[in-house]
């Protein structure tokens, strides 16, 4: 028995929208999402495509700028090794997530992973992708549990930016304060 979700954001100050449909089995988890912005001073539309195991670990992401031919196509192995086509990226070693920027989704994905309860952290790396630029780095992060599938602080360890996220039952961001709102 599987969940169709269908869920759309606005960026906080309305330069963005995002339209997803996420697709759960028992198998695994499939996210489609497009992504329109004209903020940051350079507008662009984006596609992206994430598949993940049923416990939350992505096994691949695939992300391409509309109308530019230009794309980022990613899969993470049963090891944990990432790849890029048929080349290795070990400087993603260690990182089971991907945070795709600008997208509230991406951070459904370690909040359902972890299962964290009231009070629990859990210290991650990420797969940073950042658009435009098209750019892939490793990240980490910090998520802690304020409410369990409710409130979340995420925190970027390497800066001092941390905000407190809220998200519903299914752990998609229904707030994400200065960046995300949903709209439906």
């Amino acid at each position: 028995m599987g969940k169709d979700i269908t869920a759309i954001w606005k960026g906080w100050n309305g330069e963005s929208r995002e339209y997803l449909t996420l697709r759960e089995s028992v198998e695994n988890i499939t996210a489609e999402s497009l992504i329109i912005s004209d903020g940051g001073g350079r507008p662009f539309a984006a596609r992206y495509a994430i598949e993940c195991d049923a416990g939350w670990r992505v096994r691949s992401v695939s992300v391409d700028l509309v109308g530019e031919g230009r794309g980022i196509h990613l899969r993470r192995d049963g090891d944990g090794t990432w790849h890029g086509g048929s080349v290795e990226l070990p400087g993603l070693k260690g990182a089971i997530d991907v945070d795709i920027f600008p997208t509230p989704f991406t951070n459904t994905i370690p909040i359902r992973r972890l299962g964290l309860g009231a009070g629990q952290s859990a210290d991650i790396t990420a797969a940073y992708i950042t658009l435009p630029e098209m750019s892939v780095t490793s990240d980490p992060q910090r998520y802690t549990c304020i409410e369990p599938l409710r409130f979340y602080r995420f925190e970027s360890p390497g800066s001092d930016f941390a905000r407190d996220v809220e998200v519903d039952g299914d752990g998609l961001v229904v707030s994400y304060p200065g960046l995300f709102r949903r709209v439906r």
